[in-house]
């Protein structure tokens, strides 16, 4: 990348050769000034109002212009003659907090590169300084004709600078906050913080500008000849009163989380492979000609078997019971049998 300003860091008494390098670019497609009659390109000629002849950019140089209009020449030996510290130098006056700087200074963005073998060293501690105190660097430096602001910081391996507006040039936000006197009810910030986690995060790689892909598009078109209008875009009217705040925020919820929903299913639809049909066992052969399959009759020759063994069990156990039966039988026949002997006995003593 080309550098746009050679000099120096100045970090107390470390002097750090730097190469200052625009760290953005702009995108966007710029058109130029056409005749609609014939197409022809208008150009804006630079010439001097006292004589008309038209000047080259060698011939022109500035100068400050009074109140009663007259001009006083300005060269650059003049500018470069001034006593001011940072005309070649990015002087660090302070080390703060990142959160400390108010985003409404932020201007134009550079990459600080070192220049030369011996400013490693010194552009390497200064890097790693600002890692390790977790704060950034507030410095003066002068570009382009005027000392400026800046604020040193560490991305990656690299020391960038943000250009800073001085704070004279931010101004009050006066009469731009709503005038009447407004009351937000805490089941509306209920909804706003769902819409907020519903919306959830991005990244910020990931965002594109849609409207220079239309435009590069259609330029291509054109040049081939295949150009068609595309239909006109539904445009929902802005402004307006909004009538129910909370109906608002609750559809406004629900679309985000379809949004959403729609999204992850579509990928898990990319990432997640085709699954295989898993293979089923063959079913059991069915009885063919009023005969049971070979596992029925198995099924029922167990079954038999058990009864069968249920059955001798059954009769073992009540053999005993029979013998003790008989036993008592015995018994109450040799009673009876004695008895009549004892009977007879006795008649045949009497007689």
């Amino acid at each position: 990348m080309r550098s746009i300003w050679n000099g120096a860091i100045s970090f107390g008494l470390v002097s750090i050769p730097i190469k200052l390098v625009n760290a953005t670019e702009s995108h966007s497609i710029s058109f130029r000034q056409i005749h609609l009659e014939d197409g022809g390109r208008v150009r804006y000629r630079k010439v001097c109002e006292l004589d008309g002849e038209e000047l080259s950019g060698a011939e022109i140089g500035k100068g400050y212009e009074e109140a009663d209009g007259s001009i006083i020449p300005i060269t650059d030996e003049d500018l470069a003659q001034l006593p001011i510290s940072t005309a070649k130098t990015i002087e660090i006056v302070s080390f703060v907090p990142a959160d400390e700087i108010d985003p409404l200074q932020m201007d134009a963005a550079y990459y600080l590169a070192a220049n030369g073998a011996t400013a490693a060293k010194p552009y390497t501690l200064l890097r790693e300084a600002l890692k390790r105190s977790r704060r950034v660097a507030i410095a003066k430096f002068a570009l382009r004709g005027r000392e400026r602001l800046g604020m040193l910081r560490v991305v990656d391996d690299v020391i960038a600078m943000h250009g800073l507006l001085w704070p004279d040039e931010i101004r009050q936000p006066e009469g731009v906050a709503p005038e009447s006197s407004v009351t937000v009810r805490d089941a509306e910030l209920d909804l706003a913080d769902a819409l907020m986690a519903t919306l959830g995060e991005v990244e910020m790689s990931s965002l594109k500008d849609e409207y220079r892909e239309a435009v590069e598009a259609m330029i291509e078109a054109k040049s081939g000849g295949a150009f068609e209008p595309p239909s006109e875009a539904e445009v929902q009217p802005a402004g307006g009163k909004v009538i129910d705040l909370m109906a608002a925020l609750e559809k406004s919820v629900q679309a985000a989380k379809a949004s959403r929903e729609g999204t992850q299913q579509e990928e898990e639809a990319e990432v997640t492979p085709m699954r295989r049909a898993r293979k089923t066992a063959p079913a059991a052969p069915k009885a063919v000609g009023g005969k049971k399959s070979t596992a029925s009759g198995s099924q029922s020759t167990t079954a038999k078997a058990r009864k069968s063994t249920s059955k001798k069990s059954t009769a073992k156990a009540s053999e005993p019971k029979a013998s003790a039966t008989k036993s008592t039988a015995k018994t109450a026949a040799a009673k009876k049998t004695a008895a009549a002997k004892k009977t007879a006995s006795r008649k045949r003593s009497s007689a």
